[in-house]
């Protein structure tokens, strides 16, 4: 008993550590180039194709797509780039906020202290903002990775013990079991690539049968969840904005919804599409890549089907945000 809870409580400072490098790594890319990447979005959202691919690269660069969408409700809502224009971008960021899970598949634990101490020296020996804001990145960057190592030690004892063998057996049995769990995890943690980065760790422990302990078909519905579960962020950012602000929200839900009910109810044809894209090998030590694979592939196909039914989508989330009526416009000009 008293093992596990020093497990429970190391898995909780390996998340803590991984959460503080994310946001040293966002911030400090931010304050780096996030000026730059504001005005970008600002004036590079034009075609449909060229906004997916200004989100995409923006937020494969701040390597936050919820400081992407905050920033663009921020834009929508002191109106410098319209509602219709917005939406594909929303798509783009989807799909760069996969270069998280695709990083941190590659597994470079072993290469974080370096990392980090060459953070650290730059930011002692760099004068200029740029400089201590990449500083800032770079050591946030081996944070990041010493957290994870730390919660794959700490999920390894955890993973030989019958509570959670027995959860993990539940959650392959039933998908919907998997989606709440993903969704309650990202709501819970507030970051979707924390979420992501414990779905790999514990994917990666192996199982009863010398497999993985939770298998690429009960990994998904998980992964799933996470896509849905980091719509939280952008909702609670247009609260108080203007209406566009809130139905940009509301298209970010719409697409990790509409994409995760149609992936769960083709989880197995997932799974092929997954496994066939993705290298071969032990499932243990091929299934971080596998997830990380999912993961770029459900945003792609999403924005995919998306894209071309963006008319559709700013016409879903008019109505599903609508104009204030005449007399709730008289009501908020009489409290003015």
């Amino acid at each position: 008993m008293e093992g596990n809870l020093n497990s429970i409580l190391t898995l909780f400072g390996g998340l803590a550590l991984f959460l503080y490098g994310m946001d040293e790594l966002s911030r400090g890319l931010e304050a780096a180039a996030g000026e730059r990447m504001r005005a970008l979005l600002a004036a590079l959202t034009g075609g449909p194709v060229s906004s997916v691919l200004t989100g995409l690269a923006v937020t494969a660069v701040l390597q936050s797509s919820s400081a992407v969408t905050v920033m663009l409700i921020g834009l929508v809502s002191a109106g410098l780039i319209p509602l219709r224009r917005a939406v594909p971008v929303l798509f783009g960021a989807n799909i760069g906020t996969t270069v998280t899970a695709q990083l941190l598949a590659f597994r470079l634990e072993d290469a974080r202290w370096a990392v980090l101490f060459a953070g650290v020296m730059l930011g002692f020996f760099c004068r200029s903002k740029k400089g201590k804001a990449a500083a800032r990145a770079l050591a946030g960057f081996g944070l990041l990775f010493e957290g994870l190592d730390v919660m794959g030690t700490a999920l390894a004892p955890l993973a030989e013990g019958e509570l959670l063998r027995g959860w993990m057996l539940r959650v392959r049995a039933d998908p919907l079991l998997g989606v709440l769990t993903g969704l309650c995890m990202t709501l819970t943690v507030q970051s979707s690539s924390a979420t992501i980065a414990m779905l790999q760790n514990l994917a990666a422990q192996p199982g009863a049968s010398g497999g993985s302990l939770l298998g690429l078909a009960g990994a998904l519905p998980i992964l799933l969840g996470d896509n849905v579960g980091t719509t939280i962020t952008a909702i609670l950012a247009s609260l108080g904005r203007s209406r566009d602000a809130k139905r940009t929200a509301a298209a970010h839900a719409v697409f990790n919804l509409s994409g995760a009910v149609v992936f769960c109810g083709l989880l197995p044809q997932f799974v092929r599409l997954t496994e066939a894209v993705s290298p071969k090998g032990p499932e243990t030590g091929v299934i971080a890549r596998q997830i990380a694979n999912a993961h770029t592939l459900f945003n792609l196909i999403c924005t995919l089907v998306w894209l071309p039914l963006t008319p559709v989508m700013v016409r879903l989330v008019t109505k599903l945000v609508p104009d204030a009526s005449p007399k709730q416009e008289r009501n908020t000009e009489t409290r003015s």
